[in-house]
């Protein structure tokens, strides 16, 4: 940190501390950043020089430049900071990576913001090796402005069908096929999907064409892979109601009050997350409607919430800790190639699901 000197005309340097406690420049230096290598007597003139002149000490963003690394990982997301908080998904995500970083001494700098200006700055001015993008609202905008930055980063997400952007996801088709596998297997034939998120800033019940031109393809993906698996037992998938959500009790509540205002409602729930399904089993239970015996609701990412709710929801389980360590390690590890890693997801089943009535 520097000051400035007598009559505003420039920040005081460490130099001229060296020159008024009368020791050589790298002596002062080694005062603040190596202080046991120096005589106590000439670290105390250096300190009292530093003090009548309002030095504080030098700009640690100086010596790590220079140095070319700064040993800390941005974690970037264009939602509010609390998302990092309170998105159980988002949680799992952080402990994982807090740990990769933990384990190797790093720092983390979590960057988001209000609006895409301060996204901008955000992230340009972040002092870090490389960033870990959330690929959730707003995910194509944080990878353009990681990418400017010209620094190794990786998304959390398959999204992109640009090849030269590194990724780590799941296969979404695959994991969603699961789900509806699952539930049509046992006598499920009336559905609806609560879905993530197909463009920024909609809700509300989604025709063909929306899924068609959906922004992203993480939840475009999930719904082919449950209506593959319904159209293969012969549900005519033109018929199930699909409801964007935002992710959030309030969007997910409406989706379920719309859904269940129809002459045959649905007895089973394809939820496209687990906060979801979470949701979806609390505003059930407030309608004495039963879970598993009246609906079967399963979820999608295999938070330990899911664990504990009530019924334990069943799940599509993402390997979130597996892949918050290799964020960390692509980023700390980065060798200038892109990798492109494809998780396995795992059904687990759990009492959220059952045979329909009858």
């Amino acid at each position: 940190m520097a000051s400035l000197t007598a009559g505003n005309r420039r920040p005081v340097r460490l130099a001229d501390i060296a020159k008024a406690a009368g020791v050589s420049h790298g002596t002062a230096s080694n005062v603040f950043s190596r202080p046991e290598i120096v005589r106590e007597e000439v670290r105390e003139r250096v300190k009292a020089a530093a003090e009548a002149m309002g030095y504080g000490g030098p700009d640690p963003k100086g010596r790590l430049l220079r140095a070319g690394k700064v040993n800390a990982i941005g974690v970037a997301t264009a939602e509010p900071l609390s998302y990092f908080f309170d998105d159980p998904f988002a949680r799992v995500m952080m402990a994982s990576i807090s740990q990769a970083c933990d384990a190797t001494g790093a720092g983390i700098s979590l960057v988001s913001a209000a609006n895409n200006e301060q996204l901008a700055w955000n992230i340009q001015s972040a002092l870090v090796d490389g960033f870990i993008v959330f690929c959730i609202e707003g995910g194509s905008r944080l990878v353009e402005l990681a990418r400017e930055r010209k620094l190794p980063f990786v998304a959390l997400d398959l999204d992109s069908q640009d090849g030269a952007v590194a990724a780590i996801g799941v296969d979404n088709v695959a994991g969603a096929s699961l789900a509806a596998r699952h539930l049509t297997g046992l006598g499920h034939r009336r559905f609806a999907v609560l879905a993530l998120s197909f463009a920024d800033g909609s809700t509300g019940l989604v025709s063909p064409e929306q899924v068609r031109t959906a922004t992203y393809a993480g939840t475009r993906d999930r719904l082919t892979g449950y209506f593959q698996e319904l159209s293969r037992v012969g549900v005519d998938t033109s018929r199930v109601p699909v409801y964007e959500t935002a992710n959030d009790a309030a969007s997910t509540k409406a989706g379920l009050e719309t859904i269940f205002a129809a002459k045959e409602p649905p007895t089973a729930i394809l939820a496209m997350s687990d906060k979801i399904a979470l949701v979806t089993l609390e505003w059930l239970s407030a309608r004495k409607l039963n879970v598993p015996k009246d609906v079967s609701v399963v979820g999608f990412d295999g938070v330990p919430e899911a664990i504990v709710s009530e019924p334990p929801l069943t799940t599509i389980a993402q390997p979130i800790a597996e892949m918050g360590r290799l964020a960390v390690k692509a980023i700390l590890e980065s060798d200038g190639k892109v990798s492109r890693q494809l998780l396995p997801v795992e059904l687990i089943v759990r009492a959220s699901s059952a045979a329909p009535r009858g």
